[in-house]
């Protein structure tokens, strides 16, 4: 018996049928897995597996080979700090260690309170826009390390339901890597990528 919502069940199955092999369907039902339980549990693969028609196993060694699939439960905020190059060129790891020092969390780490766990990544794709930090996978470029500790306290004073790319950018960012021209008031309501099929977004103006 499913341990899934109906929802989550409808949105699996709404996946499922846009490949031609269930089993390729692994991915998205992973996140599927980590907005229905906070992050991918045992029992979340176990649940990927029969219904994309493989082991655990195999699930896991997809889940296990992907940093964004966190098997471990993480803060409601999910910090991630770009440290690759173009980014540490121009300043990440003194973002990383003011987000870090602003929010008493040290890398890999999630605080007491479940509300922000913070991480250094490699490459996010805003080399353009260095240093770049992301909050539920929501991006914020040309950010810097006394921004990074604004943002930790806006975290914790607002709590947001939703964080939004473009609202951050506007708060806490500087140079973009390109325009981004149409506003989109959509964002992540967890520490998992916003995708409309997944339910796993929301409006700010909500």
């Amino acid at each position: 018996m499913s341990r899934w919502s109906e929802a989550t069940r409808e949105r699996a199955r709404q996946i499922i049928s846009k490949y031609p092999e269930k089993r390729s369907a692994v991915m998205p039902l992973l996140y599927l897995a980590a907005a229905e339980e906070g992050h991918v549990t045992d029992e979340g693969m176990e649940e990927v597996a029969e219904w994309c028609g493989i082991t655990p196993a195999q699930v896991l060694s997809v889940a296990s080979f992907y940093t964004m699939y966190k098997r471990e439960r993480t803060g409601k905020y999910l910090v991630s700090c770009c440290t690759s190059i173009s980014c540490m060129l121009l300043g990440g790891d003194d973002i990383l260690h003011a987000v870090e020092d602003e929010s008493g969390v040290p890398h890999g780490e999630t605080d007491d309170e479940g509300l922000i766990s913070v991480e250094h990544v490699e490459c996010i794709g805003a080399c353009g826009g260095a240093p770049a930090v992301q909050v539920n996978y929501e991006l914020i470029e040309g950010i810097s390390a006394e921004k990074g500790r604004e943002l930790v306290r806006w975290l914790k004073k607002a709590r947001p339901d939703v964080v939004n790319s473009d609202e951050m950018q506007k708060l806490f960012g500087d140079k973009r890597s390109f325009d981004w021209a149409i506003a989109d008031e959509d964002g992540a309501v967890g520490p998992f990528p916003a995708f409309p099929l997944l339910g796993t977004v929301g409006s700010e103006t909500e």
